[in-house]
């Protein structure tokens, strides 16, 4: 007779609890040092840079930072900036963060709020519009 084998939990395929805090956490210890404007880039001074979201490596060790700019200008080039100045956010971040080591930053230009607007003129199109304004038609529970 064949003993069963216990069955094993499925990988989990997101982001665990820990890495969430901890990206939360580093997001913002980032937008307060973005706040007290100590960067003295000229492409960073003045600009209205927001921090959408963290993405923590799962041993904590590395930072993907999504940033994106207020107004036409390229997000490209604000993160290519801040990517040269990660080793003084990082310096800072080290002073304010309670953990064993500081995590390795990396600035990537965030394109999900242009992908969302281009999503809202895609729905408010008017042949859009017309097909969202139609009633479903009502099936009949003879027919299923």
């Amino acid at each position: 007779m064949k003993k069963k084998e216990p069955r094993r939990a499925a990988p989990p395929t997101g982001p665990t609890q820990r890495q969430l805090r901890a990206g939360e956490n580093i997001r913002h210890l980032i937008v307060e040092i973005l706040a007290r404007d100590e960067i003295h880039d000229p492409q960073i001074l003045g600009a209205s840079i927001t921090v959408g979201e963290v993405r923590m490596s799962p041993d904590l060790r590395h930072a993907n930072v999504f940033v994106s700019l207020l107004g036409d200008s390229d997000a490209t080039l604000i993160a290519a900036a801040l990517n040269h100045a990660s080793a003084f956010i990082r310096g800072r971040m080290a002073k304010a963060i309670d953990s064993k080591f500081t995590p390795k930053l990396k600035f990537i230009a965030d394109s999900s709020y242009d992908f969302a607007s281009h999503i809202d003129e895609l729905l408010a199109k008017p042949h859009v519009l017309q097909d969202l304004d139609r009633k479903p038609t009502k099936i009949n529970d003879d027919e299923v």
